[in-house]
């Protein structure tokens, strides 16, 4: 399987494909176009020696893909509002999304990291070894992040995002795997992929315990305080466990790799030929399969 470097994400009826600085938003409007807009995001840092530097290029990513994630997801939207309520002025766009993202992620922080670990306050009444308790902590999180992400797939909305974001795994795998980009190989290839952003979020939940199993303070305060700390640090490493597993075969890749994809079982859905048409779309929009295929240039685009 060769990489391609390209990645993506599901929006409302539609699919967000990026290649290096460069994304296209692919969307299916209600009267049935599909509408794609490429644009550049050159990210928080610019320097590219800072933002390749291994454990930080993660932490970087994970803010930046949350950020891109809800542009885009409010692009996709904004063609299923009603007419007036399109015209906003794109500082204060600008600023509700800064706050949304920040609010995205102290709730994911709450939700996620804090609510499992309040939860393993009680046990440590029963138990004292610090390493159980850590594992229960992540035991608890993992239930309530699967819990999450099975819940919110009977909402009739969000079962069309999974299905587009099976649209975006499948194009992926399709080119990976060397064939040409068209309805019939898309439909063929496989839904499942190993640099999914599910699958990134499961690592996290696993190297958060061994982190947090090497956590060893009397102060519950402390112990807190230390939880938020380093959570860029977990980012990092799981950013490079995720990045090596998109790129390896390797017999230990599959291991980390399978609870992940299982979990994807669960984030995608199989897509229907127009949801199939429309990642596609994203995809060209940003990246030049016939070259990669081939194996020209890798199918890098430049400036899109």
């Amino acid at each position: 399987m060769k990489y391609s470097g390209i990645g993506g994400q599901a929006v409302m009826e539609g699919v967000m494909m990026k290649n290096d600085a460069n994304y296209a938003v692919a969307v299916r409007k209600p009267d049935q176009e599909i509408i794609v807009e490429t644009h550049e995001y050159p990210g928080l840092v610019k320097n590219k020696k800072i933002r390749n530097l291994p454990i930080l290029r993660g932490v970087l990513g994970f803010v930046e893909s949350l950020s891109l994630g809800f542009q885009t997801l409010s692009f996709s939207a904004s063609f299923f509002e009603e007419e007036e309520e399109k015209n906003r002025n794109e500082k204060k766009e600008e600023f509700v999304m800064g706050i949304v993202v920040a609010v995205s992620i102290v709730f994911a922080i709450a939700v996620f990291m804090m609510l499992p670990y309040g939860i393993s306050l009680f046990f440590r009444r029963l138990i004292t070894s610090e390493w159980v308790c850590a594992l229960l902590e992540g035991v608890f999180r993992l239930l309530i992040f699967v819990g999450y992400v099975a819940g919110i797939s009977w909402m009739p909305d969000i079962k069309r995002v999974y299905m587009y974001h099976g649209a975006e795994h499948k194009c992926i795998n399709c080119l990976e795997h060397g064939m040409d980009l068209t309805v019939e190989n898309v439909r063929s290839s496989s839904r499942l992929h190993k640099r999914c952003g599910t699958s990134f979020l499961f690592i996290v939940m696993f190297v958060s315990i061994l982190f947090f199993m090497l956590i060893r303070v009397d102060s519950g305060v402390l112990r807190l305080v230390l939880r938020l700390i380093l959570i860029p640090a977990i980012a990092g490493v799981s950013y490079e466990l995720i990045r090596f597993a998109g790129r390896s075969d390797h017999v230990f890749v599959h291991v980390i790799s399978a609870p992940g994809l299982l979990l994807q079982r669960i984030t995608t859905r199989e897509p229907t030929d127009d949801m199939i048409e429309v990642a596609i779309a994203s995809v060209e929009a940003v990246f030049d399969w016939k070259a990669f295929v081939r194996g020209d240039d890798g199918g890098k685009r430049g400036e899109a």
